[in-house]
């Protein structure tokens, strides 16, 4: 199955010419007329986005220095060519739609040179890309995307200290006017917030062969980009770190002949539709595998969080990484229809070996009791050790292994980008899949090759004490918009944070039970992991059977409440069955909020099975109700979430 063109494929194009040489301004609107970009041709090539009346991004610029030439720079327009698009995607993994209509107006200027900038109009947003047609290779030395604001916005942001970074810091809050040019950097994606009606997410995609993009502030009035330039010599610092310690003058060598990443504005007037977004979908490549059948999304076992400790009554052997061990979890995952289990670092007598099972370990004994029980394994691995072992890739696929899990590549230069595609691909031809940690955000690649199903990029759960729910709250509207994500949730030893203590084996978490619940409904990832000790799992069969029933790919995604970083209700389809899950931060009272199940079908009833914050869970975040009910479409439920609290349903 290919990832586009599956019902409805239109693009027209035409061309006009006549005094184009002398036309220095152009505007294009998206289809319903509210979005739009006004381009003026000078000195730069000069833009500015607005959405009805309201100017949102002011005479912002683009331009790239290549080593030969500044493209953008003193513009000669030669053509300008109006675009439209009018298509269905259907992605391999489909994480929020199954079926996602993409439509658009396009321009592409065509300038003396040898290049062009290519403008789409969205209803919810803009993107621009450069095409260049130069022969042989070329060096970039920098590309400029400059904002310009037209009043103080807010941003809320990811802010790294240096281009190393595995995309985990906090969200911090920062006004534009308070933007400085020796301040920490900020990641994509991020969003501003104009403060009045208009959230708007900066992002890019269908990054290739090119370093991913930062931003830095420019003295309060706008932001310019800045990249990581190519690595030229590295030392080992262990046995998963190379530090940069030499650099090329240029950020990228790459062909000539090319399209480079979008740069793009999702702008939105509701917070329910940053969740809902589908801006990131439709701007992606398409997949460069022919046959997807084999790739397979699913939940997976994980013993690295909770210390690989199983105990019980059923339990007569010593834990830890072993065959024993791995077994007890393999018979977990089969019992609850769990398609993976990932053995994490501890499988492997060296890091630097990815053949040799540690002594305890049989890895072909274990590779064929999950064939016999139905549960895949997929392997940890460091990214030196699968850059030192590029073979491994055809050896662990014939021995059965599923899939990897490669960690703490922790850069984004060009170098590190090519890396990722380069493992991709190879594991592709071996049919594995892929989970990235240490790793950036998504940017196109997983649609390239939808056999990656998860990057990290994210504070997820291995921080345990450090997931506050408050800025856990923003990911749904933030860093899972741009694509998949592994966050690990799971814990069944829940703690509300001004109690909170940690230690594993006995791995806690922020926030309730129906909290942690609903988090397999809000967040999207192919490779959706069960963090937690199948022991705990045994012991709280309601909530292990809720948990090991909520798909990892959906039909339909309806946002049912929101607001950004403060709490957020959502109803997912798959097939004739709905889930809805909620959460909210640390509130300081309950928050309660009326469902309306006008999204069902109507005429047809419906058993609904429902977890809910217990009258204590403010305090005991462990206590919670399970419940039943019979609804239909007109039926109205008001729910209660206590602070770091949570609801989340089946509904069939």
């Amino acid at each position: 199955m290919r990832t586009r063109h599956k019902f409805i494929t239109l693009f027209l194009f035409s061309v006009f010419s006549v005094g184009v040489f002398a036309q220095k301004s152009f505007e294009l609107k998206s289809p319903n007329s509210e979005v739009k970009i006004q381009i003026e041709l000078s000195d730069k090539i000069h833009y500015s986005v607005s959405y009805g009346n309201d100017l949102l991004i002011e005479k912002s610029y683009l331009n790239m220095d290549l080593r030969t030439t500044v493209i953008g720079a003193n513009p000669k327009l030669k053509k300008a060519t109006n675009t439209k698009g009018d298509e269905v995607i259907e992605p391999v993994v489909p994480v929020k739609f199954s079926k996602v209509r993409n439509q658009y107006n396009g321009l592409i200027l065509s300038f003396a040179g040898d290049y062009s900038v290519e403008f789409r109009a969205f209803d919810d947003g803009v993107a621009y890309r450069f095409h260049t047609n130069f022969k042989g290779e070329v060096e970039v030395l920098s590309e400029d995307f400059y904002i310009q604001f037209p009043k103080e916005y807010l941003l809320i942001a990811q802010r790294p200290g240096s281009f190393v970074t595995s995309y985990e810091e906090f969200y911090d809050k920062v006004k534009t006017r308070d933007l400085r040019p020796n301040d920490k950097m900020i990641l994509l994606p991020f969003i501003i917030d104009t403060k009045d009606k208009y959230k708007i997410m900066v992002s890019e995609t269908d990054v290739e062969d090119y370093p991913r993009m930062f931003l830095k502030g420019i003295d309060g009035k706008g932001m310019q980009s800045v990249f990581p330039k190519y690595p030229t010599f590295l030392t080992e610092e262990w046995d998963r770190f190379l530090r940069v310690q030499q650099e090329a003058n240029y950020i990228a060598k790459t062909t000539g002949k090319r399209s480079y990443p979008w740069r793009y504005f999702m702008i939105t007037t509701d917070d329910k539709q940053l969740v809902e977004a589908t801006l990131p979908i439709k701007l992606a490549p398409k997949s460069k595998i022919e046959d997807t059948s084999w790739i397979k999304p699913g939940q997976s076992c994980w013993e690295w969080w909770n210390g690989a400790i199983p105990y019980g009554p059923d339990v007569d052997f010593v834990g830890g990484y072993n065959t024993a061990t791995y077994k007890y979890y393999i018979d977990f995952a089969s019992k609850y229809g769990i398609p993976y289990l990932l053995l994490d670092e501890g499988w492997a007598k060296s890091t630097r070996d990815p053949y040799t099972p540690n002594d305890n370990v049989d890895l072909k004994e274990l590779l064929k009791y999950g064939k016999e029980k139905n549960v895949g394994l997929v392997l940890w691995l460091t990214w030196t050790c699968v850059e030192n072992n590029f073979d491994l890739f055809k050896i662990l696929s014939e021995w059965g292994v599923k899939g990897l899990k490669i960690d703490f590549m922790d850069r984004s230069d060009q170098w590190m980008v090519n890396y990722y595609e380069k493992v991709a691909a190879e594991a592709a031809k071996y049919h594995l899949v892929i989970d990235f940690h240490g790793a950036f955000s998504p940017a196109g690649l997983e649609y390239r090759y939808p056999n990656v199903l998860a990057y990290e990029g994210v504070r997820g759960m291995e921080y345990t004490g450090h997931t506050n729910p408050d800025n856990t709250m923003y990911i749904p509207f933030i860093r899972n918009v741009v694509g998949v994500m592994d966050y690990t949730p799971g814990a069944m030893i829940s703690m509300q944070p001004d109690v909170f203590s940690n230690n594993r084996p006995n791995s806690a978490n922020m926030g309730t039970r129906a909290y942690q619940l609903a988090l397999y409904v809000i967040f999207e990832s192919g490779f959706q992991m069960l963090a937690d000790n199948p022991s705990l799992y045994y012991q709280n069969p309601d909530c292990t059977e809720f948990i090991s029933n909520v798909p990892v790919t959906w039909d339909e995604t309806k946002v049912l409440h929101a607001e950004f970083g403060e709490y957020l209700v959502v109803a997912k389809r798959k097939g004739d069955k709905w889930f809805v899950g909620a959460m909210t931060n640390n509130s300081e009272k309950e928050r309660t909020f009326d469902l309306s199940f006008d999204f069902l079908t109507k005429g047809k009833k419906y058993n609904m099975t429902y977890f809910e914050d217990g009258v204590n869970a403010g305090r005991q975040a462990l206590h919670y109700y399970r419940k039943e009910a019979k609804i239909d479409s007109s039926t109205h439920q008001k729910i209660k979430i206590v602070r770091n609290g949570g609801w989340a349903a089946i509904i069939e």
